[in-house]
């Protein structure tokens, strides 16, 4: 398929050039003399998206130099934006923001869209406009193992048990905590990783997350445990926290169409082709990027 076949070129070696554009609403052009396409990532939300110090991944695959930084970015959304840059001969420019205030930096002009994990949500699409999802994921809960909660199979089992629960700040998570029956909404963090390490020291039962995010995380924190909710006794109307869409500014049709022509052309379409780069991100994510 065309995506892997792009993706595969990339590994070998392929590199992507960092442009050095101006921020704001200027015509933004590198030393190359392309356009720049300037990204907002969080840099901090494996295997989306993290921060590293090395040029390259443990399997080879070029990094992106973070914007004003001596780090590099990469996850499933950094690969994301590469391939779009490339298909729209582009040259990227990754900006690193908080999660908190990412929306902040695409209004001020820092860059002009958002590739990070974000839902695409009814409050959100009343600020900003969005692409057709680059990636469709599932909702799932992380506990401690020996907690008696593993073995959990949907949202009723948790009646009774006056679980304290989190989540990360300023997601569409937040809005899902009170469906969970007899909770303690505990504190929200700024990040996933303080998310799994509330759960870990034990001042909060449970985390809401996303699956990769969860995979992640149980990767370098073997006392962790998924809990995937059954179809029939899960959050409702969480379909807004499936959808992960590439965010511009409201009214911007110029950058949405350019956004939804780049990702026509990289052919990241179907689910299959989705998790297939999925998977190959989970190769490259650090070790030092997921608390616990």
């Amino acid at each position: 398929m065309k995506f892997r076949k792009m993706m595969m070129a990339a590994a070998a070696g392929m590199m992507i050039l960092a442009g050095c554009g101006s921020s704001g609403g200027e015509e933004k052009k590198a030393d190359s003399g392309k356009e720049v396409l300037k990204v907002g990532v969080e840099c901090a939300y494996p295997p989306f998206n993290w921060t590293q110090t090395e040029e390259t991944t443990t399997t080879g695959k070029e990094a992106t130099p973070i914007y004003g930084t001596s780090q590099y970015a990469y996850g499933y959304d950094v690969a994301v934006a590469q391939e779009m840059a490339k298909a729209l001969d582009m040259d990227l420019e990754v900006h690193k923001s908080e999660w908190a205030s990412i929306t902040q930096g695409l209004d001020a002009g820092d860059y002009d869209v958002i590739i990070s994990g974000m839902g695409r949500t009814a409050k959100r699409e009343r600020s900003y406009d969005f692409t057709d999802p680059y990636y469709y994921r599932t909702n799932c809960l992380v506990v401690k193992k020996g907690s008696g909660l593993e073995d959990v199979k949907g949202l009723s089992d948790l009646a009774g048990k006056n679980v304290t629960v989190t989540t990360q700040l300023g997601t569409g998570w937040v809005d899902l905590l009170d469906q969970i029956p007899d909770a303690t909404l505990g504190a929200n963090y700024e990040t996933t990783s303080e998310c799994f390490m509330a759960v870990n020291n034990g001042v909060a039962d449970v985390v809401v997350v996303d699956e990769p995010t969860a995979r992640a995380a149980l990767a370098t924190n073997p006392d962790l445990a998924i809990v995937t909710l059954d179809e029939n006794d899960k959050f409702k109307n969480d379909e807004e926290m499936t959808n992960i869409c590439i965010a511009v500014r409201k009214g911007d049709e110029e950058t949405l169409k350019k956004m939804e022509e780049g990702l026509k052309k990289i052919g990241l379409t179907s689910k299959e082709d989705m998790d297939k780069l999925m998977d190959e991100s989970f190769k490259d994510v650090p070790a030092s990027t997921i608390g616990g």
